[in-house]
């Protein structure tokens, strides 16, 4: 397994965003991403910080994805 690289909230929603998740709604910094098939997940968008890497693996495991298959998004 690829180590993860250390990404902002709104890397982390593009990247979702290319897998076919959208934004239904924000509340505060949360952004809550769904997508068609019903998968959903929320990830937190602060200014400045980056998400957690034991959070963005469970962001990952929760969108159904590998961590082979979120990396190649980033690209």
């Amino acid at each position: 397994m690829k180590e993860l690289p250390a990404l902002t909230g709104d890397e982390v929603v593009k990247a979702l965003g290319r897998a076919g998740f959208f934004s239904v709604r924000q509340k505060g910094s949360h952004v809550r991403l769904i997508h068609s098939d019903g998968r959903r997940t929320v990830v937190p968008v602060h200014r400045g910080e980056d998400v957690d890497r034991r959070l963005l693996r469970a962001i990952i495991r929760q969108c159904g994805l590998s961590t082979d298959e979120f990396l190649e998004l980033l690209k």
